[in-house]
């Protein structure tokens, strides 16, 4: 019995990306990630930052996110609720 084929993404070469931070600060990184963490948390707003997430067991971070993607939340915009 042979095994179906399996599907593979196509790589997508890493290439000068600007992701921005929920502060607005930009980087211009070389990745083809979705979105980065910053963990150096450098600026004097970062400890009281609302973009700041504090995982169990990790260090805090910030979602760096290319400009050019949607808001994480851009779906529900059209959401339609019922009366």
């Amino acid at each position: 019995m042979t095994k179906p084929p399996t599907k593979r993404r196509a790589s997508v070469p890493a290439g000068p990306q600007t992701y921005r931070a929920g502060c607005g600060r930009e980087w211009q990184v070389v990745s083809a990630e979705p979105d980065l963490a910053y963990t150096e948390q450098a600026f004097p707003e970062c400890p009281t930052c609302p973009h700041r997430v504090e995982p169990d067991g990790g260090p805090p971070f910030c979602t760096l996110r290319p400009i050019s993607a949607a808001h994480p939340f851009a779906g529900l915009a059209g959401l339609k609720l019922p009366d």
